[in-house]
């Protein structure tokens, strides 16, 4: 018999909610700027594309 321990798998992660989340094309918020400002609960935030197209927003 075998016992020698198993190697862990990562388990898959599930979702906590199964319906399906609303969905956005980052074009339609960027309208083919490079920088966009939205306003949260009264502050401003700045989503803007990087170089390597990536997305950040910061306060």
């Amino acid at each position: 018999m075998n016992t020698s321990p198993k190697p862990n798998s990562p388990a898959a992660p599930t979702p906590a909610n199964t319906t399906a989340l609303p969905r956005v094309d980052s074009e339609q918020i960027l309208q083919g700027a490079n920088t966009v400002e939205i306003e949260h609960a009264g502050q401003r935030y700045l989503l803007r594309v990087t170089r390597e197209n990536k997305l950040i927003l910061t306060k």
